[in-house]
């Protein structure tokens, strides 16, 4: 057996998300898990309409284990509200589940794109997530979230905002709340129009 075999080993047989969550917590999938604190499964509402897919947890979410609870998640809640979605009745997820960083000076840690092998391994928790819940609309939130459902040949950058087909559901494509963060001052709020333009067209798709 591999020493990093993937998700599918520790991934039960269940539609329960609270059974998935519990047992994501002694996945080893991938490497990621050690230097993690913790795993962050994902959080909301079994029977919600929408899933919301990020790329993975961030430090304050490993600090927490909940997902999108750091600025990103304080923009992201923003956004959801100036397009009219209730977070509160939303699935947020990501595709990878532990935080992968760099130690910096001092007690930072540095967050570090996660590698396509990581996002592979642990694709079966989010496939699982999503025979779970079975939204009717999927929003990928960065370019991590659209290669690990879509395929690694998608962009962000040709692709977001349109209304793409992910099995039986619809997809919505758009950038990461922390890119937005990332844009210089002069820039961000347009940067934050187009995630809420994007968020829109996905809100519309369950009228």
């Amino acid at each position: 057996m591999a020493k990093f075999p993937g998700a599918a080993t520790f991934v039960p047989d269940t539609l329960d998300l609270a059974e998935l969550a519990t047992s994501a917590r002694e996945c080893r999938g991938c490497d990621l898990w050690e230097p993690a604190e913790h795993v962050v499964f994902g959080a909301g509402s079994a029977g919600a309409r929408m899933m919301l897919v990020g790329e993975q947890p961030g430090d304050q979410e490993d600090r927490r284990a909940a997902p999108f609870v750091g600025p990103a998640g304080i923009l992201l809640n923003r956004a959801l509200a100036q397009a009219d979605i209730d977070r509160d009745v939303t699935y947020v997820t990501n595709a990878v589940k532990h935080f992968k960083f760099a130690r910096g000076s001092g007690p930072r840690r540095i967050h570090q794109k996660p590698l396509r092998s990581e996002v592979t391994a642990c694709h079966p928790w989010l496939q699982a997530e999503l025979r779970a819940v079975d939204p009717e609309v999927v929003v990928l939130l960065g370019a991590t979230a659209a290669q690990a459902l879509l395929g690694p040949s998608f962009r962000i950058g040709t692709g977001r905002g349109e209304v793409l087909t992910l099995g039986d559901a619809k997809a919505v494509a758009t950038v990461h709340p922390s890119a937005v963060l990332r844009t210089d001052d002069a820039e961000r709020d347009a940067a934050f129009d187009g995630l809420v333009a994007d968020l829109r067209v996905a809100a519309g798709l369950l009228r």
